[in-house]
Parts: C-alpha cells; sequence; structure tokens
C-alpha cells in the first residue's frame, strides 16, 4: 500500500493514499462560531465548501512551526481538510511494516518503523468519525 507521509511540529505522521485527493498550499479559512477548537473554520475548495482541522490541536502536539499545507481526505463523499506542516513524501510499505502500538484516541493503526525515522500510521477513516 502507499502512504502520504507529513510533518506535524517534530513528528512524521501517514495516510494511505487512496484517502487523499489532494494536497493543496494554506488558504483562506473562515472561523466557524461555537465549533470545537481544532476546527479551523471552512473553506471553499474549487467552489466546494470543506472542513478544515487543525491536526496539531487535534492530536495535542505543539506547535512549533506554521502550517504550510492542507491533505484533502475523501470518505463516502465528504471531505475534510487536515492542516499540516509539509508533506515530505510518498512511500510504499507492506502490512508487516506496521508495529501495533498503544493508541488513546484510537486514531493510529501502528508506527511504521524506517530505518531513519519512525512515522505514526494514522486511520483516516476515523477522523471522520470524531
Amino acid at each position: 500500500m502507499q502512504v502520504v507521509i507529513f510533518t506535524l511540529g517534530n513528528e512524521k505522521f501517514a495516510l494511505e493514499t487512496h484517502l487523499v485527493h489532494g494536497i493543496e498550499k494554506m488558504m483562506n479559512i473562515t472561523k466557524v462560531p461555537n465549533a470545537p477548537s481544532y476546527i479551523k473554520g471552512l473553506a471553499n475548495l474549487r467552489g466546494t465548501i470543506i472542513s478544515i482541522i487543525d491536526l496539531k490541536q487535534y492530536l495535542n502536539i505543539e506547535k512549533v512551526s506554521e502550517e504550510k499545507n492542507i491533505i484533502i481526505i475523501e470518505s463516502d463523499e465528504e471531505r475534510i481538510g487536515l492542516m499540516v506542516d509539509n508533506v515530505d513524501e510518498v512511500v510504499e510499505i507492506t502490512q508487516d511494516m506496521i508495529e501495533k502500538t498503544y493508541d488513546d484516541n484510537g486514531i493510529a493503526k501502528g508506527i511504521i518503523n524506517f530505518k531513519d525515522y519512525i512515522v505514526t500510521f494514522l486511520d483516516g477513516e476515523l477522523l471522520f468519525a470524531k
């Protein structure tokens, strides 16, 4: 399977590419009153309004730099945007590369242990359920 690897703060994360609809530069976001703090607001993506989630705030990651990209993910015809610092690369992984790990949020499928770094493998489908 292919995954897109991206950076949040000082950590690396991955999502399966079949969920990724596109990668955009940071865009204008309109705040939504009374929304949870991790929902940054709404954005117009080529005529379609999507919710934008501050993934660092959602995952309680310290903000050490500004987000530069938005990863658009899609599931069951619904799209959301995830604010990330950088999109690093797309790589092919195998199921045996994924190590299970304990996760309080239930949002991680496990970790991918590359020789040079470790990546938290997120379950993108669960981002729609939360």
